[in-house]
């Protein structure tokens, strides 16, 4: 992707702003989003671009007193603000809520390319440098409002995973996998980390979060790692241990690939009451507006998802070096979530707050498009599951509003957890924001006068 950026940019040089213009006009999507999802999306035939389809709606943070617009029956608050890019975030035991203030490490894209790449990341607020450092949110009157901030740890790169398991806190740098000790009521880790895992991060590492899951019996860790690339074109061999989800085993800090071909999954979660978990996957670019649709799947041991050759469990990529024999081995994801909607959060909402119709299913942050037009994704949505354990229907929508008609993002949801008291938590990585949404009417606890 970014070769082509480059080459729009040395366009618009060459031959003036008007020609570069007509180039980036770009691709307009010919189905509505919604085709695009469920457990059969609509596929249509590929429209491969030469340029990319640019359309990233420009960063005006909210203002004073305003905010999305939640479901009917529920209400959305704010939780915490004034945060820097928060992403990720982790319920403790305690309530406490650690949060990764990150963003991506330092662009080191040269020349035009990298000029065009830093200025397209400052428009669609992601320009930053990133504060590398994971704070603790405490709401210690569960009255949905946060009373107390403290900085946790520090002096990280671009962390973004976080667990626990029994007394050990396990953070995801781009680069690393480090555990740290920790007692419950810490707000605050001094010790010096250990390290797990090395992650590879070589340059330019395009997709730098690394998600974090422990496994049930608190053995493994799963770490989700997205390409360093669209489709393979800064060489293969940057690809080792990416577009993958991996394994560590804890006792002897084993690394393995768990699934693969997945060009970018990001949150993963397991299916309440079962030992089957699901990850959310970012698809390829530059296909059309209506290709190819971002997914929810199972992660099965073995499986491989088809990037970068195939997608959608055999669908050719034209731009591909042909590797047909390998669509035997493929699976074919669980469920559409919409073209370039960029699907980042994952929760279920199994034993929550939220009530029905959002009782039983996942919880998605889509964190928007870039690269479609019209512009898809800026909300979160809940996506049903039935009692056999699997996603059904179509995405219902829980919080929009985060773009306006002028296509202004105001936020843009990254991802998603609940609080001690079932609320849903959504980061809001360009308002610097942490939004809590909850049933309307739903009983909150008293106040005392001493915390």
């Amino acid at each position: 992707m970014l070769k082509h950026i480059r080459n729009v940019a040395i366009l618009l040089i060459i031959l003036g702003v008007g020609a570069g213009y007509y180039f980036m006009r770009g691709d307009t999507a010919r189905l509505p989003l919604d085709a695009t999802t469920g457990v059969e999306p609509t596929l249509t035939d590929v429209r491969s671009e030469n340029f990319p389809t640019i359309n990233i709606a420009k960063a005006e943070p909210w203002g004073a007193g305003e905010g999305p617009i939640a479901a009917e029956g529920l209400v959305v608050e704010r939780f915490a603000e004034g945060l820097d890019h928060p992403r990720s975030m982790f319920r403790l035991p305690n309530g406490d809520l650690l949060v990764a203030e990150t963003n991506s490490p330092p662009r080191t894209n040269k020349g035009i390319e990298g000029w065009v790449m830093r200025n397209l990341m400052s428009k669609a607020g992601a320009g930053t440098e990133s504060a590398n450092r994971i704070v603790l949110l405490r709401d210690s009157d569960q009255d949905g409002k946060v009373d107390e901030r403290f900085t946790f740890l520090e002096n990280l790169n671009s962390p973004f995973g976080i667990e626990l398991i029994d007394d050990t806190l396990y953070i995801a740098n781009t680069d690393a996998v480090y555990a740290y000790p920790y007692a419950e009521g810490d707000i605050k880790i001094t010790a010096e980390g250990r390290k797990v895992a090395n992650l590879n991060a070589n340059e330019p590492n395009n997709h730098w979060t690394r998600g974090l899951l422990a496994s049930k019996d608190g053995k493994y860790l799963y770490i989700s790692v997205g390409s360093n690339s669209n489709i393979g074109e800064n060489g293969m061999e940057t690809e080792k241990e990416r577009a993958s989800i991996l394994q560590v085993e804890l006792a002897t800090n084993k690394k393995s690939i768990y699934a693969a071909g997945m060009r970018n999954p990001v949150g993963m979660a397991y299916l309440p009451g079962t030992d089957k978990f699901y990850t959310v996957v970012n698809e390829r670019d530059m296909l059309g507006s209506d290709m190819v649709p971002d997914y929810l799947t199972e992660v099965r041991w073995g499986a491989h998802y088809g990037w970068p050759w195939h997608f959608w469990g055999g669908y050719v990529d034209p731009r591909v070096e042909k590797n047909l024999d390998h669509r035997q081995y493929e699976r074919r994801p669980d469920y559409g979530l919409g073209a370039h909607v960029a699907p980042l959060g994952l929760a279920f909402s199994h034993g929550q707050a939220l009530g029905k119709p959002f009782a039983t299913g996942a919880v998605i942050a889509r964190h928007g498009s870039w690269n479609r037009k019209p512009l898809a994704g800026y909300d979160v949505v809940y996506v049903n599951f039935n009692l056999r354990g699997e996603p059904e229907g179509k995405p219902v929508t829980i919080l929009s509003g985060f773009t306006d008609e002028e296509e202004l993002a105001r936020g843009r949801p990254a991802m998603v957890a609940f609080d001690q008291t079932g609320a849903l938590l959504v980061s809001d990585d360009v308002g610097g924001i942490i939004w809590r949404v909850s049933r309307k009417g739903a009983a909150k606890p008293a106040v005392t006068a001493e915390k």
